[in-house]
């Protein structure tokens, strides 16, 4: 019985194991970087250029049809043009760069969609919005594997910068020049992990699978490594139980794996040991940490 209900799919179909490749690369790659983007206040940045990939690919699309480097070129290269454009206009005028992402972000949502309706169909815009993490193929596993491995290894080598500037970009700025190139690394991790997130879970629903773990990792830890622990391993969870779950009520994919994920955030506002409300609840004893 637990053997059909949680092994069987992943035995007897190659493509549920592909999925499931998958959404575990995107666990590996994609939360630890939203853990640093949450700590750094930046949550709702990794929203907007989720969508401004979306007119890049699009583009993409348009020329070569389907194709997946002709997708993932053209987000990653929508991506950080956004991403500098914003910067420019921040520096430039008194926008700040969150409002000069989110007036991109429209525009890039309505300019991709507008794209895509004018060659594709209503399932091309479909896949585009939402993905098909079950339709996951070769190619496409080895760019989200590629960007798994690539983000670990760059998150390794800024590691120092990005914590010392969660807590103290001042001091960070003081005694090192390293705040830039690490700032600059970071935003190309942010757009290659919604790149990646894209082909599974699209436009819309890529963003989740790298913010909402990490933000159930704050409810569970304080230190940042422990936190990243956390993030990879609700991630894997939500795509497990996200699968089986589509597998078996025949829901779409995607859609499945981020509510589990959501289910998760919602256990851990309740029951989470740092700042759950359970635990906000239970009376301490004075000056008790």
């Amino acid at each position: 019985m637990l053997y059909d209900a949680l092994i069987a799919p992943f035995a007897e179909f190659e493509f549920m194991r592909r999925a499931l490749v998958g959404s575990f690369a995107l666990a590996l790659g994609a939360p630890p970087v939203g853990v640093f983007l949450m700590l750094r206040r930046m949550s709702l940045i990794g929203d907007a250029m989720a969508h401004a990939i979306l007119p890049g690919a699009a583009i993409g699309f348009l020329f070569a049809g389907l194709s997946l480097f002709a997708m993932a070129g053209g987000g990653l290269i929508a991506g950080f043009l956004i991403a500098i454009g914003a910067g420019l206009i921040a520096r430039a005028t008194a926008l700040k760069e969150d409002a000069a992402l989110a007036a991109f972000f429209l525009i890039s949502l309505a300019l991709g969609v507008t794209i895509v309706s004018v060659r594709g169909t209503n399932v091309d815009l479909l896949h585009f919005l939402f993905g098909s993490v079950l339709a996951i193929d070769d190619p496409t596993l080895m760019l989200i594997v590629s960007i798994a491995s690539v983000s670990l290894v760059i998150l390794a080598l800024i590691w120092r910068p990005l914590v010392v500037e969660c807590v103290d970009p001042g001091y960070l700025r003081s005694v090192s020049r390293a705040g830039g190139p690490a700032h600059i690394a970071f935003l190309a991790l942010v757009v290659m992990n919604l790149v990646g997130g894209f082909q599974a879970l699209g436009t819309l629903l890529a963003v989740g699978i790298m913010m909402l773990p990490a933000v159930i990792s704050r409810f569970w830890a304080r230190d940042i490594t422990l936190m990243i622990g956390v993030a990879i391993a609700a991630a894997a969870v939500s795509g497990y139980a996200g699968l089986l779950i589509s597998y078996h009520a025949n829901l779409p994919s995607g859609p499945a794996i981020i509510l589990v994920a959501g289910a998760l955030y919602l256990l851990s506002v309740l029951l989470g040991p740092v700042g759950g409300l359970v635990w906000l609840a239970v009376p301490r004893r004075h000056l008790e940490a």
